[in-house]
């Protein structure tokens, strides 16, 4: 990895990690709300799916780690990496379909849409397993209540999705002309 390449990871691992401790609200159930996704996503887009998976999966595994939720740790850093992931390939897959790697509305929503679906269903299946160890109960009656224990967490997830899409698709043209200026051309 050349080094323009590493400081930018490294930068965005941290904005991830800042965004996800500094502006946060907890749920009722287990987690919380945090503006981190939107610098999720913008990592996927501006630093291209394996870069950008890797500072949003380490700065949000991070944030969980600081903020003491350590059992959600893999879990994050697996989900949020895949978030990115997505966005980012959908959002260069699209700019094929554009004709030239121009930003467009439409492109930023669609791939935050994608990434943020598969944050959804991640953390739903997670949390499942989580509230499955927490109880210690791995009988069909633990499973459905660990069913009904994460269901409740969705529109919450949801709304953080939805915000980070909303975010982050505002942020990426500045995002984009930084890195116009640091790498001398347009990253998306």
């Amino acid at each position: 990895m050349e080094t323009k390449k590493l400081v930018q990871t490294a930068m965005f691992t941290a904005l991830v990690l800042l965004a996800t401790v500094v502006f946060k609200i907890q749920t009722p159930v287990i987690g919380y709300i945090h503006l981190g996704d939107a610098f999720v996503l913008l990592a996927g887009i501006i630093l291209g799916p394996l870069s950008g998976g890797l500072a949003a999966g380490l700065g949000s595994a991070l944030a969980d780690f600081v903020g003491g939720y350590l059992i959600w740790c893999p879990g994050t850093f697996i989900i949020k990496f895949l978030t990115a992931f997505t966005a980012a390939k959908l959002f260069h897959g699209l700019s094929r379909f554009y004709n030239k790697s121009g930003c467009h509305l439409s492109q930023s929503v669609a791939s935050g849409i994608a990434g943020e679906s598969l944050m959804v269903l991640g953390y739903f299946l997670y949390n499942i397993l989580v509230v499955m160890f927490g109880n210690g109960s791995f009988s069909a009656d633990g499973f459905s209540e660990s069913v009904i224990v994460s269901t409740v967490e969705i529109p919450f997830n949801i709304i953080q999705g939805a915000a980070g899409i909303a975010i982050g698709t505002v942020l990426l043209p500045i995002f984009n002309k930084i890195a116009k200026r640091i790498n001398g051309q347009v990253m998306v």
